[in-house]
């Protein structure tokens, strides 16, 4: 499900929202630090998420920060979390699902820090809300729709939630309420989204071709295939982009 097999040009054919959405973390983050001059620094103030702002009546903010960032670290990690994690879904649950529950899951996340973290709180900007909403479906899927996923993915997603939960509380700088409300509005938003989702059958293994393997036999293989080194490497790269994203 996490293991990339698609060169550039067929990522870009296959998952065209989780590409666009790049394209634009890309776009604006070159604008924003490399012409600050020729607008740059006004997209940063007018899109950056400023709850005193909103309460005046702006509630793009609301909406902006979700592509927006504040280093070239805070774009990598983010963007690198997305091209991992949000291919999969944007198969399943198609472009118009998709999109949707990204941006409810990352708007809910920012009202959350709106509203909670009071007119006083700190200018934010990031993907990592939305990010964390598909963390929310993905561990929906793990506990109630286990016809979606493996148990290898269930166990991957289980661990990456622990170390992402536990490095949001280690590190002051992260905006929390969006880390817990994005994810919570992932898991919550889930089974709206996931309805008439068919359970897996042979016939539905397009949806994840060249993704995941259902082979029994898959063990009797050569110990160290290519195949196998290549899904140990993406995992083991996921996990690292995680702690990135944590700790940045």
């Amino acid at each position: 499900m996490f293991v990339r097999n698609e060169d550039f040009g067929s990522f870009l054919r296959s998952y065209p929202i989780v590409s666009g959405i790049v394209a634009i973390h890309l776009v604006l983050f070159l604008w924003m630090f490399l012409f600050p001059g020729f607008g740059g620094n006004l997209i940063f103030l007018l899109g950056v998420g400023h709850n005193l702002s909103i309460a005046q009546g702006e509630i793009w903010r609301l909406v902006t920060p979700i592509f927006m960032h504040v280093s070239a670290g805070h774009f990598l990690f983010n963007s690198f979390s997305l091209v991992l994690f949000g291919p999969a879904l944007e198969r399943l649950l198609g472009k118009g699902r998709f999109i949707s529950v990204y941006l409810l899951t990352g708007i809910l996340a920012n009202i959350a820090t709106y509203y909670i973290g009071g007119l006083g709180y700190s200018p934010h900007l990031g993907a990592s809300g939305a990010i964390y909403g598909l963390f929310g479906i993905y561990l929906y899927m793990t506990i109630y729709r286990k016809d979606l996923i493996d148990r290898d993915n269930s166990q991957l997603i289980l661990t990456i939630l622990v170390i992402g939960l536990v490095m949001t509380f280690v590190n002051v700088r992260i905006n929390i309420y969006a880390h817990i409300f994005g994810f919570i509005a992932g898991a919550a938003l889930a089974p709206i989204f996931l309805t008439k989702i068919k359970r897996y059958t042979p016939e539905y293994r397009h949806v994840f071709d060249n993704e995941i393997t259902f082979n029994p036999n898959r063990w009797k293989k050569r110990r160290f295939s290519a195949n196998t080194k290549k899904k140990f490497f993406w995992i083991i790269f996921a996990i690292i982009v995680l702690v990135g994203l944590m700790t940045r």
